[in-house]
């Protein structure tokens, strides 16, 4: 049998069209063929030439294109030239533009900018992972944003938040006994953002945080003279950094993180 060759033509990668030639093909004992991928069509001039090629072999196509004009363009041509071809987006479209009464958006690449979308937020949560807590320094210069403050005040569990939303998050704790980190002072400061608390919220969280680790509520991680010389010397860091402070008392994390993002727009910082 005379080799096969199937187009896989889309406006967008044509990963979909690919996937349907793959799987029709194995439905059959061809040894012989070969599966072309032709993306991002956006004009005549391409499916012409695609033509002119497919018209000249044992060819035949499938394609995924939800621009109308194009569409038919490649309908007709495929059908002048005797070419086979399968448009297998139309036939799922249709009913439901009738069963949901609303019109679609005929956009190319839908699917492409949702999953780049996904794979940025993955991205932004393994970041957040990696350089959570001060573990690694190097990924101050390399986030979008760094939360500073002391222990408790809701670094991490605003880093993990902001990553959903696709941000790079860096969190450094201050600790009085320990110099901040060089790079702090390296990067813009409206990328850093301190976090404080109240004095009397601060004691009572990390009361209840020793109280979970099965630890006495008296232990100096607690004590309200170790809290007040903490948030000192971190009220000190900031005012030198020059950056935006966000007091988190009563704020649940959504909330926290509802105002940096919302600054993080109006600043423009991640383009």
């Amino acid at each position: 049998m005379e080799k096969i060759n199937i187009y896989a033509v889309s406006d967008s990668l044509g990963e979909t069209a690919e996937q349907v030639a793959k799987a029709v093909i194995r439905q059959f004992d061809i040894a012989d063929f070969d599966i072309k991928r032709v993306s991002y069509v956006n004009d005549r001039e391409t499916i012409d030439n695609l033509i002119e090629k497919a018209s000249k072999e044992n060819s035949f196509i499938i394609f995924t294109l939800v621009v109308e004009e194009l569409r038919d363009y490649l309908t007709e041509k495929a059908f002048e030239n005797n070419i086979g071809a399968v448009d297998i987006m139309t036939p799922v479209l249709l009913p439901l533009v009738k069963q949901l009464g609303l019109s679609p958006k005929h956009e190319p690449g839908l699917l492409r900018k949702l999953d780049e979308k996904y794979f940025k937020k993955v991205e932004a949560v393994e970041f957040a992972v990696r350089y959570d807590d001060g573990k690694d320094t190097r990924g101050i210069l390399l986030a979008d944003i760094v939360l500073i403050g002391v222990s408790r005040t809701s670094k991490t569990p605003l880093s993990m938040y902001l990553a959903h939303k696709n941000v790079k998050v860096a969190n450094i704790p201050l600790v009085p006994e320990v110099s901040p980190p060089g790079e702090l002072r390296l990067i813009p400061p409206e990328k850093i953002i301190g976090l404080t608390l109240s004095i009397d919220n601060l004691n009572k969280i990390r009361k209840e945080r020793l109280k979970s680790m099965g630890l006495m509520d008296t232990a100096s991680y607690a004590n309200m003279e170790r809290i007040v010389d903490e948030l000192n010397y971190a009220e000190k860091i900031m005012g030198e950094l020059n950056c935006k402070v966000i007091d988190t008392t009563h704020k649940a994390v959504e909330e926290t993180a509802s105002i940096i993002l919302d600054y993080i727009s109006e600043n423009k910082i991640i383009n």
